[in-house]
């Protein structure tokens, strides 16, 4: 016999007994790196425009090649950009970074333009895209392939180049809902 529960709260029944919410609260406690994914879009404007999102969805994924992966939301903006642009980066961020982090987080924020404005940033040699500076580790990419995954979408990426700027900090990290430091 098939069980299903429903979350109250999301109204999004699971055939497989889980809700949204208590799936949510198990992965909470499952502590990720944080890092920036960007990208440029030289489509957008008359130079371009930069975008960024705040990732803990993001894991090494081979080393023969060097392949990394990030989820993203599915008709996000990067999604959408990473749809048909397939150079992107990504900074690993320092645990001096958190503001970065929130930053790029923020749901119904302002233009991605203002984002980057007073964040210090060096465009990546192969991609364009925004690298930021005093991350702990920075990535190139190239899109190798697109795999939908319920409401997101796994982009998998070759690692074009990768940069390990000296660095004392420790790592942001994110656990039960919060950003924090290792100690």
């Amino acid at each position: 016999m098939l069980q299903t529960t429903t979350a109250p709260e999301t109204g999004i029944a699971h055939p497989e007994g889980v809700t949204a919410d208590e799936f949510r609260a198990a992965l909470a406690r499952l502590a990720a790196g944080v890092v920036l994914v960007t990208a440029h879009d030289p489509e957008d404007g008359p130079r371009g425009e930069d975008v960024g999102m705040t990732a803990t969805a993001f894991v090494s994924v081979s080393l023969e090649p060097p392949l990394v992966m990030v989820s993203v939301r599915n008709g996000s903006r990067m999604d959408d950009l990473l749809e048909h642009q397939p150079l992107w980066a990504v900074s690993i961020l320092s645990e001096s970074q958190r503001h970065i982090a929130g930053r790029f987080a923020m749901k119904g924020r302002i233009s991605d333009r203002l984002l980057f404005e007073d964040i210090p940033y060096e465009r990546g040699e192969i991609t364009g895209a925004p690298l930021v500076r005093g991350a702990l580790s920075l990535l190139e990419c190239r899109t190798e392939q697109r795999v939908v995954a319920g409401d997101h979408t796994l982009v998998i990426g070759r690692v074009l180049r990768a940069d390990t700027p000296s660095s004392e900090s420790g790592p942001l990290t994110y656990f039960r809902g919060r950003y924090r430091f290792l100690a």
